[in-house]
């Protein structure tokens, strides 16, 4: 490959970062609810199975309970998943390996702190893990896609770690 078309690969992948990120709007989740300076995040099941029933009526027990979490979380600058956010990857890698017409969107978010090109790339790596699992468990790479949205979706507005702590996440979105 001539320089000349490694600067235009180099262009074109600039511009498709820079047009991927301009989502401007500033949608919150499903399930999260700002009152008081409190965050409180009841009902943050909301991934659903093909038929639009909730993933968790599905399964039964603790991994009706881990198919309910649809969000994983991140500590700060980190793109590695604790055991908790393990567990709930693995139960999804479960059920879509177990369900091989399924198909999922990872959605990777990242707080404010951090400029808009690192917060995108953050997200990127987010959702990359996730997909890890996902692929070490049997998921077919062709049923999983990956947007990171870097700091554009906010679920909390706050300015401060309670905020951020929830910001910090990716989303396993079905399709349906």
């Amino acid at each position: 490959m001539n320089i000349k078309s490694k600067l235009i690969l180099i262009a074109l992948l600039a511009g498709t970062v820079a047009v991927s990120g301009c989502n401007n709007k500033n949608r919150k989740a499903e399930g999260a609810e700002i009152g008081n300076g409190g965050v409180s995040t009841a009902g943050t099941g909301t991934g659903f199975g093909p038929d639009g029933k909730p993933l968790g009526d599905w399964q039964s027990g603790a991994s009706a309970e881990l198919l309910s979490q649809t969000r994983v979380y991140f500590a700060y600058d980190s793109s590695a998943l604790d055991p908790d956010s393990l567990a709930i990857a693995e139960a999804h890698a479960t059920f879509l390996r177990d369900s091989p017409s399924t198909k999922v969107v990872l959605e990777g978010h990242a707080d404010e702190r951090g400029t808009r090109e690192y917060n995108l790339a953050l997200g990127e790596r987010r959702a990359q893990s996730v997909e890890d699992v996902f692929i070490a468990l049997g998921v077919s790479p062709a049923n999983i896609e990956k947007v990171s949205y870097g700091e554009e979706n906010p679920i909390a507005e706050g300015h401060d770690e309670s905020a951020w702590r929830l910001n910090r996440r990716v989303e396993i979105r079905y399709d349906r």
